[in-house]
């Protein structure tokens, strides 16, 4: 071999993500983009001129995919206590034993231009990993009061369509935009209730969004500046790096 020849860099595959963390990252994908493209719609409902009934099946719509996502997240809450390594807790969230000096290790790597590999997520992705989790989980919360407040359904919407039903009228039959049957000062009570969560759901919406192209931006920049094939993993398992990991087993 020549003197000056460039040193080839030697590859090792490692295990990364399980099969229920890969499920549940697509399926919230795919959930997530759903609740994103309906809510827009909901958001503009008055220019676009959609009657009564077309935004009251647009929130069913809305709402199904908002169960798919809540039944997705508390899997993946669950998960993170039985799954492997990488997807645990401990690895997720930021803090712990050494995670200030690896943070700092990283971003000094990361400045350089030679960043350090992960086979998990690295201490910076930890930080917005657990922010998107944060703000999902308050969507789905808010989400399903407000499924409950709209259209009656569950978990919430019995107790709504107790409270809200005009005396005598089973509250079983009530239906979303009908007025004829519920009480009108209870139904009023109900919406200023209902006001300040509305708020919340529309502003976690946006900053999902804007967490959401982060997120694609960071695997952008990261997949370039730092390898490991961090895409295909979320499909295969395996990331392939070119240097020892930190967080090796």
């Amino acid at each position: 071999m020549p003197v000056n020849a460039p040193i080839q860099p030697e590859y090792r595959g490692y295990t990364v993500w399980d099969s229920p963390t890969r499920w549940f990252h697509w399926i919230n994908a795919l959930a997530v983009l759903g609740l994103l493209v309906t809510g827009l719609v909901i958001l503009t409902a008055g220019q676009l001129g959609l009657s009564s009934e077309g935004k009251i099946t647009l929130k069913e719509t809305h709402a199904l995919f908002g169960y798919v996502l809540a039944l997705n997240l508390l899997w993946r809450f669950i998960w993170a206590f039985f799954g492997n390594r990488y997807a645990r807790w401990k690895a997720i969230l930021p803090g712990g034993r050494g995670y200030g000096a690896a943070l700092r290790a990283y971003a000094a790597s990361f400045l350089t231009g030679e960043p350090e590999q992960y086979v998990g997520h690295n201490p910076l992705a930890r930080i917005g990993v657990t922010m998107l989790l944060f703000l999902l989980l308050v969507q789905t919360v808010t989400g399903l009061v407000l499924a409950g407040a709209d259209l009656y359904w569950p978990p919430f919407g019995g107790l709504v369509a107790d409270w809200v039903a005009a005396p005598g009228v089973d509250p079983g039959t009530l239906v979303p935009g009908t007025k004829d049957l519920i009480d009108v000062t209870a139904y009023q009570a109900m919406r200023d209730l209902r006001g300040p969560i509305v708020e919340t759901h529309e502003i976690v919406f946006y900053l999902i969004a804007v967490g959401v192209a982060l997120h694609l931006i960071a695997v952008v920049v990261t997949e370039i500046h730092e390898g490991g094939s961090i895409v295909s993993a979320m499909f295969t398992g395996r990331k392939i790096l070119t240097k020892k990991p930190p967080d090796e087993v």
